[in-house]
């Protein structure tokens, strides 16, 4: 791994930690964890869940989510670099910073409104 990357990869797990999230790496680009390649998946709980996502997303834009409270799972598995926000608004706005491709957070989803996917 370059300087550079392993600087990127520090600063993203800092600024990912600085919003009170936790990353991780996972495995991206085939189906993991029964969310498929291309897709964001949110799970009901800080945990895989057996492998049962509660929601799927895969068009880029903004996904309005409802009735989601507590700790949850977002895991990126998108490919080609693209990333997801986790946003207050439910317009894609006011997000908490932005999740790498091939990684997930556990955090308190109670504030989040939408789920934006972008290149």
């Amino acid at each position: 791994m370059t300087r550079t990357a392993m600087a990127v990869t520090a600063l993203a797990i800092g600024a990912v930690l600085t919003l009170g999230g936790t990353a991780h790496a996972a495995q991206a680009a085939a189906t993991s964890h029964g969310c498929p390649s291309g897709y964001v998946c949110l799970y009901p709980n800080a945990s895989w869940n057996g492998d049962q996502p509660s929601l799927k997303f895969y068009t880029y834009g903004t996904h309005k989510i409802y009735n989601q409270f507590g700790m949850k799972r977002l895991f990126n598995n998108q490919t080609g670099g693209a990333k997801a926000y986790a946003c207050k608004g439910s317009d894609g706005t006011n997000c908490l910073g932005n999740q790498a491709a091939g990684t997930y957070w556990d955090y308190d989803i109670t504030p989040i409104n939408s789920i934006k996917l972008a290149p």
